[in-house]
């Protein structure tokens, strides 16, 4: 048996660029874009609108909050144990395989202050008050408190939240959702019943592929937050290609998914917080540089917005909005070729005006130094 083939850094970074629509725009819709991508990170309500903007020709606003109010979209906690967009039918198929992710991330935070809890009556009852009508966790926790008056009711709260699939109700706010939105039953917001029975991950493992690979174990392990993902690729390994990386640490792949030369151009984007690009592999060296991993993420675990050179994070961003102007920081880990400062510029004034619609001016600024201003 011939050995695996051996893909570069730069290989990699391609391949995910191309599955991430990143390496040209998609002409798709936002809906089989957030399929294609199997969710979008969703921590703060804004982050998904520029994910999709910065990845599909020709993306609105309402695009994705005419989805969410259709309910063909939902904002719900899943891989990692965090909150995610993902289309209701992916949502309906997935939400099972991800049940020991939500499980595993209880256990662990709870560790002794779970096991005295009654997990089934508790799951009962907060399914029957949200039931009722869409409630805040703040008003969850309130109910579960006159219940239990002597309850450890922070803990009977995250359990809930771990144990009942429940959807985030969107609102006609700006970005989708108010900062303490309000939760109802998954089930019923759908009208339709969740494959909560069919826990074998293989299908997301499969989906994570055609996402984020080729990538190992360990990286589909940190994407999806699963326990153990080498025996699910060691199952569906008929249906694979496998891989190394320079390295040696095995890969894995789907056999027709798009693999470009590592010389395949790649524009300047601009990546919001929390994107899934930078958070879906164990090894993050082919997106980016060892060294600039801690320069996107602060003490307090915030994943800041970057934006990619040649395929890889090159620097932070940041918008600074008074009442007429937006400005937007661009602060580059190094210096930059007057070609990518020119593509950046015409990229981020494109992305201010997409953000902050109704701003009056809008400025590009690289390491606070002003670029020539551009009015509406």
């Amino acid at each position: 048996m011939a050995a695996p083939t051996t893909l570069t850094r730069r290989e990699l970074n391609r391949a995910t660029l191309a599955r991430q629509m990143l390496l040209a725009r998609g002409k798709t819709t936002a809906l089989r874009a957030i399929e294609r991508l199997v969710g979008l990170q969703a921590q703060l309500p804004r982050p998904p609108f520029i994910g999709l903007w910065t990845r599909l020709d020709g993306f609105r606003r309402g695009d994705l909050t005419r989805l969410l109010q259709r309910r063909e979209v939902v904002r719900a906690t899943l891989m990692r144990s965090t909150l995610h967009l993902m289309s209701a039918r992916d949502y309906v198929k997935l939400r099972g395989a991800i049940q020991p992710v939500l499980t595993h991330a209880m256990r662990s935070i709870l560790r002794a202050r779970g096991e005295s809890l009654d997990l089934d009556a508790l799951v009962a009852t907060a399914r029957a008050h949200l039931a009722e009508e869409p409630r805040t966790f703040d008003e969850l926790r309130d109910h579960l408190s006159g219940l239990h008056p002597k309850g450890d009711v922070r803990a009977m709260a995250y359990a809930v939240r771990c144990q009942l699939p429940l959807i985030q109700v969107p609102t006609d706010t700006a970005w989708g959702y108010p900062g303490a939105a309000d939760f109802t039953v998954a089930d019923a917001w759908l009208n339709a019943p969740l494959a909560l029975g069919d826990d074998k991950p293989d299908a997301l493992v499969l989906r994570y592929l055609a996402a984020f690979g080729p990538a190992s174990a360990a990286d589909a392990q940190t994407w999806s937050g699963l326990p153990k993902v080498a025996p699910v690729l060691d199952s569906i390994r008929d249906q694979l290609r496998t891989f190394r990386d320079e390295r040696g640490r095995e890969l894995f792949d789907l056999p027709k998914s798009p693999r470009p030369p590592a010389d395949t151009a790649a524009p300047a984007r601009f990546i919001p917080e929390y994107d899934n690009l930078v958070l879906s592999h164990a090894d993050r060296t082919r997106i980016v540089a060892d060294e600039h991993r801690s320069k996107i993420v602060t003490a307090n675990l915030r994943v800041l917005p970057t934006f990619i050179v040649d395929g890889f994070v090159a620097g932070t961003w940041k918008i600074e909005r008074t009442k007429r102007s937006a400005v937007l920081v661009v602060e580059p880990f190094g210096a930059l070729t007057k070609k990518a400062s020119n593509e950046l510029a015409e990229e981020g004034d494109k992305l201010l005006r997409f953000v902050e619609e109704d701003a009056a001016t809008f400025d590009v600024r690289f390491g606070g130094k002003p670029r020539a201003r551009k009015k509406s």
